[in-house]
């Protein structure tokens, strides 16, 4: 990712209806978009002696010592991803250095299960320290807001998953006659269930050509991997199969992965766990059903009925979902169903993240606001 360019805004100018923020990244897509109300600057992630420019992670602003060296060049702190990086007791001591030169403190709850991590204890201790911590919490569905008072007591604003896809992205997908089916297993991070998903795929395949269906599974797995015994299964099953091609590669472009996800019928999400899905957000940008397991929030994500869920490891329930997600003309790629839906998704989209932005910006000034009074 880029390192942002905006600028510090001059002394005061919160004075004036904006506001300078430290965001925990700023160089992050999500970031980019929900800070992206004019009033809005937000400080570039800081290099780590002898890091790369273009990687943010693990947060050099995340740090009591940071906060303190920079208190005069924004006005609130923001926390996302990168918690995982710390050591316990390290989120308290950074919200504590935020609060003692001024800064409120906002955190957006992404996932309850970490994504990167196998076991979530330590992480779910990290967020015990910041949502009893911060100022404000914020996520992105109801159920996890739900989930935020159970577990702690606290009240969690809902602000949605903006866009995922550029609206400059050109969308030009190859389409084959039959029905094709995506699972897209990546680096096989501990959150996916590559041979788990793999099998449940294949069986629920044999079961709609057994309806008469014509479809295959397309899986496709990074060269690289986090699992080589997972992959080793995976690509076992794959050559097992009758109905499955297994596609491996590097990690894709940008417009290459847009591609390869525009020319499918559907895609199934492979996760064992989870909260909330930038994938499912991507996939629903470019008119692309979904099948998602019924782990955390991710149906709640869009609730129009492109969203299907099943129960993770039901081939019965998959082949069902993706049935009754076929109804719909737009679930044919390169269609003009689909490239209507895909227009009017954006055009949706430029008035939805417009205020997400904007209602992130309330929230910021309304903090300063609070602080001030």
């Amino acid at each position: 990712m880029a390192t942002s360019t905006r600028t510090v805004a001059p002394p005061g100018a919160e004075s004036t209806g904006s506001i300078t923020i430290v965001s925990i990244p700023a160089s992050h897509p999500y970031v980019r978009q929900t800070t992206s109300d004019p009033r809005v600057t937000v400080l570039p992630d800081p290099v780590a002696p002898g890091g790369d420019p273009a990687v943010w992670w693990p947060p050099a602003a995340l740090d009591p010592d940071w906060i303190r060296a920079h208190a005069d060049e924004a006005s609130l702190l923001h926390i996302h991803f990168g918690t995982e990086s710390f050591p316990a007791g390290h989120l308290t001591a950074c919200v504590a250095a935020a609060h003692a030169v001024g800064w409120p403190v906002v955190y957006t709850l992404h996932d309850l299960e970490h994504p990167q991590l196998g076991d979530s204890t330590a992480y779910l201790a990290q967020l015990d320290e910041v949502v009893t911590g911060a100022d404000v919490v914020t996520t992105l569905t109801v159920g996890a807001a739900r989930a935020v008072r159970e577990r702690w007591g606290r009240h969690a604003t809902v602000i949605p998953h903006p866009s995922v896809l550029p609206r400059d992205a050109a969308i030009e997908p190859a389409v084959g006659a039959g029905r094709i089916v995506g699972l897209h297993l990546k680096d096989l991070r501990p959150s996916v269930d590559g041979p788990g998903s793999v099998r449940t795929l294949d069986a629920a395949l044999r079961a709609l050509r057994d309806a008469g269906h014509d479809v295959r599974g397309e899986v496709r797995l990074h060269h690289r991997v986090r699992d080589a015994d997972a992959a080793a299964e995976v690509r076992a099953l794959c050559a097992a199969s009758a109905v499955l091609d297994l596609v491996e590669h590097e990690r894709l472009a940008d417009a290459d992965l847009f591609a390869a996800l525009a020319r499918l019928d559907a895609c199934v999400l492979p996760y064992r766990h989870g909260t909330h899905s930038g994938w499912l957000e991507l996939c629903w940008d470019l008119g692309v059903p979904v099948a998602a397991p019924r782990v955390g929030f991710l149906a709640e994500q869009h609730a129009d009925g492109t969203v299907g869920s099943f129960a993770p490891g039901d081939a019965g329930e998959l082949a069902a979902v993706l049935s009754d997600l076929w109804v719909a003309p737009s679930s044919r790629p390169a269609s003009p169903a689909r490239d209507a839906l895909v227009d009017e998704r954006r055009a949706s989209r430029t008035v939805t993240d417009a205020a997400i932005a904007q209602r992130h910006a309330d929230l910021y000034l309304h903090l300063l606001e609070s602080r001030t009074a």
